[in-house]
């Protein structure tokens, strides 16, 4: 296997079926929990820039010269996204000093909140789907992952009551 499928595949999660974009955005979960474990927050977030620089690249030689600009076993763009969708849960834990474990709920919501996103494509994650690039298909998955990001930082402010209701 070259060095861009692993990485586009993200060592081979994205050639499980079905649903390969729902394998990636698992595999994407213990990666997470373990970029924090090393690195607190500003490892996950750094990390996130730079797997969305080497998917793009990696998409770009994946699927050139090919009709499909998007094929399914790409599924570096979902752990971008979902990496994305973490950084409130990721950044919460740093600030409480707590285990990133004992925010499941915000991990069960991100990863919800992004799979739905990324389905469902509503408006500027659907606008940069039809981009039919290498750059589409990433950005989709990062506004899906932002888009999820605020869903959970959302949760996080009505499951611990800070709207003084």
């Amino acid at each position: 296997m070259r060095a861009t499928q692993v990485i586009a595949t993200f060592f081979g999660a994205g050639l499980l079926r079905p649903a390969p974009g729902t394998w990636g955005s698992l595999a994407a979960l213990p990666a997470a929990w373990g970029l924090h474990q090393l690195g607190g927050f500003w490892l996950l977030a750094a990390a996130t820039v730079i797997v969305f620089a080497l998917g793009w690249w990696a998409t770009h030689v994946e699927t050139a010269g090919r009709s499909d600009p998007d094929p399914s076993e790409i599924v570096i763009d979902e752990v971008a996204g979902m990496w994305l969708a973490l950084w409130p849960v990721s950044l919460g834990a740093m600030m409480q000093d707590v285990p990133v474990t004992a925010l499941w709920p915000g991990w069960i919501v991100a990863f919800l909140a992004f799979r739905a996103f990324d389905i469902w494509k509503p408006g500027p994650v659907g606008l940069a789907d039809r981009m039919h690039s290498p750059l589409g298909v990433m950005l989709d998955d990062i506004i899906a992952g932002a888009l999820a990001a605020m869903v959970v930082a959302v949760a996080a402010v009505v499951a611990h009551g800070m709207m003084g209701l």
